[in-house]
């Protein structure tokens, strides 16, 4: 009873401490912004792309789906789509471009690598758990884990492909659920070098991170919530001899 106490208390710490480190994480991100003038070095890359024309955005896409295969973490490519392309476009950019790269490790695993992917991935027991509950519950899993990162994105687009999900939902649930991460990642990115490059700051985009990050904290927690309900209910339904896998499992995955 103690240890599953100090537990609780060592999670509300962690939780406590979440939006601290987040602003503090903007705050070096401002920091070092300033430092090495990244308004101007984005707007030198900006101006690059824009003068391969009609071919800027692709060049973009495909650099994006080609990290996303080669296991490259994509964030650094997200913020930057908002300094290049500005909130819209920068959003519809990238998720285009993720949900193409979603794709491409989804299908590799699934038809091309499968017996390799299936070694590197198959002994982890939390993919295993998701396995079991894909085949029972499909979507839902889907949209729960791209709001809730379980996994890294590119080690999902993997990992989903040695499941028994069908690829349209895969795709359709994961394009979907990745869409609040990647607006605020965008209008953030947008808002951050505006206020760089003009120097002051960009109100509309302010307001709009202020209306997309709640909402998207929100939508998270009930994620987070559904997916104990869901593994609650699997324990239930198996019986007691399979004790508390399935609720073991969802709360280690809710904490991520």
């Amino acid at each position: 009873m103690t240890r599953r106490r100090d537990d609780v208390m060592d999670r509300e710490k962690t939780i406590r401490w979440k939006p601290i480190a987040f602003a503090g994480g903007l705050v070096v991100l401002l920091v070092t912004a300033r430092v090495f003038d990244l308004g101007e070095r984005l707007a030198l890359v900006r101006d690059w792309i824009e003068s391969l024309g009609a071919f800027g955005p692709a060049v973009f896409v495909a650099l994006y789906v080609g990290a996303a295969v080669a296991m490259v973490p994509g964030i650094a490519l997200t913020v930057g789509a908002g300094a290049l392309f500005g909130s819209v476009w920068g959003s519809v950019y990238v998720s285009v471009a993720s949900t193409l790269g979603a794709a491409g490790g989804f299908l590799i695993a699934r038809y091309l690598a499968r017996e390799l992917v299936s070694g590197w991935l198959g002994e982890n027991p939390t993919l295993r758990y998701l396995d079991e509950m894909t085949e029972k519950h499909g979507a839902t899993i889907v949209a729960i884990t791209r709001l809730v990162p379980v996994f890294p994105y590119n080690l999902q687009n993997y990992g989903y492909g040695l499941t028994r999900v069908p690829l349209g939902t895969y795709l359709f649930w994961s394009w979907l659920c990745m869409l609040p991460a990647t607006v605020v990642y965008v209008v953030g990115a947008d808002a951050l070098f505006t206020a760089l490059r003009d120097g002051q700051v960009p109100w509309a985009l302010v307001g709009a991170l202020a209306v997309f990050i709640p909402v998207t904290f929100l939508v998270v927690r009930m994620a987070r919530g559904r997916l104990g309900e869901v593994g609650g209910a699997d324990d239930g339904a198996e019986g007691p001899a399979e004790g508390s896998k399935g609720a073991r499992a969802a709360s280690e995955i809710a904490e991520v």
